[in-house]
């Protein structure tokens, strides 16, 4: 008699357990939540094998089964891994991530290589093109609706190319690290090529942006540096224990497309203040972020800022913080928007000391809790800009 046994942390449960021995133990009362059990309902050597197979490309899912005297047996699945680990740690209870619902099971891996199921990056790379495109408005007016539109599928398909490139180049340390490991390349899910093909059809997508935006000469420049950077960006952990300022350049680049897409020049007294802020904005998260995987750097001989500061971090990322808050004010002052950017800057000076002091740098859960709330950082100083510019 076959017997497969699954156990792993439920809050109601203190065992969770799945045996395999006749077809009649998987009846009609058993509810199987991923599409990707239900063979189980099969044969009883074709459910078990199925199930070994699932289980060993997917080891965290906890499989529970519970009975009582008034009601029938039923199986729960807790926690089911689609390439996304939540913080560095085992995902919490139902949390599913809405590819795995909605999307048809081929594409599910590709949305997982996009980071589909995680906007939070997609909203990071667009803030910096938002900024500039609302500093190049007009006094009185608001920003260019069309421009922003078109610079958030540009930020959606970049951020997308940048993910894809990057877990093609580290597809072996990923392997390594234990918030990495189910990436579809690192696990298998996906091969080499067919990310590749991926990584075309992603670029293909940002050019047909571009070319929707009628970018000039300067603009093309811009975008095909914003490319170069996007490539070489992984590298970085190899060679240097500075890889999240090298993405500070490469993320916070669009503050400069931004603006060129709108006004067709640049003015460095606005965008560079602009972008030095974007780039010490980004060594605040980013450095807070790889505190999550600290420990797995150090098997896997990746270089972090987080592993060069180390006990000191919070005393860099301060530093950090105010730096990019004076250059968000000195930009501010050049471009003479009006005083209610001011009132933002302030809030999100608020925001971005509340990240550094209550930062929790042994905890990979608040490291990632509190990289998630940076997308409001960036919203507050979005807001700012709108605001000043509508009175200026």
């Amino acid at each position: 008699m076959a017997s497969i046994l699954i156990s792993g942390v439920s809050p109601r449960l203190s065992q969770a357990s799945l045996r395999c021995s006749s077809p009649s133990r998987l009846s009609s009362n058993h509810v199987l939540f991923d599409p990707q059990l239900r063979p189980l309902k099969q044969s009883n050597s074709q459910s078990c094998k199925k199930l070994l197979r699932f289980h060993s490309k997917f080891p965290s899912v906890t499989v529970a089964s519970h009975s009582s005297a008034t009601s029938s047996s039923s199986l729960e699945i807790k926690n089911i891994v689609t390439g996304k680990v939540s913080n560095g740690e085992n995902l919490k209870a139902n949390n599913v991530p809405w590819i795995g619902s909605y999307l048809p099971s081929p594409l599910q891996p590709y949305a997982r290589l996009a980071r589909l199921d995680m906007p939070v990056g997609t909203w990071l790379v667009a803030w910096p093109y938002f900024w500039s495109i609302a500093m190049a408005a007009a006094p009185g007016n608001i920003p260019d609706l069309k421009v922003l539109a078109l610079f958030a599928c540009w930020a959606f398909f970049l951020r997308g190319a940048g993910c894809t490139i990057n877990d093609f180049l580290d597809r072996h340390f990923d392997k390594m690290v234990e918030r990495t490991k189910f990436r579809p390349l690192a696990s298998g899910e996906l091969t080499p090529f067919q990310g590749l093909c991926f990584l075309g059809f992603q670029l293909l997508l940002v050019v047909c942006v571009g070319i929707l935006l009628q970018l000039d000469n300067l603009g093309w420049t811009l975008g095909a540096i914003t490319l170069f950077l996007v490539f070489t960006y992984p590298l970085m952990k190899r060679i240097t224990y500075w890889p999240q300022a090298y993405l500070g350049l490469v993320i916070n680049f669009g503050t400069l497309l931004g603006w060129q897409a709108v006004k067709g020049t640049l003015d460095l007294a606005i965008l560079l203040p602009l972008y030095v802020s974007g780039i010490f904005w980004t060594l605040v998260y980013d450095t807070i972020y790889a505190h999550q995987d600290k420990k797995d750097d150090i098997k896997a001989g990746v270089k972090s800022t987080a592993l060069l500061f180390g006990d000191s971090t919070k005393k860099w990322i301060a530093g950090f913080g105010l730096t990019s808050i004076g250059c968000l004010a000195l930009s501010g002052l050049n471009a003479n928007i009006g005083w209610p950017y001011y009132a933002f800057l302030t809030a999100a000076s608020g925001q971005l000391a509340w990240q550094v002091l209550t930062a929790e740098l042994s905890s990979p859960t608040d490291c990632g809790n509190k990289f998630d709330t940076n997308k409001w950082f960036g919203a507050l100083i979005f807001g700012g800009i709108v605001a000043g510019r509508l009175i200026s």
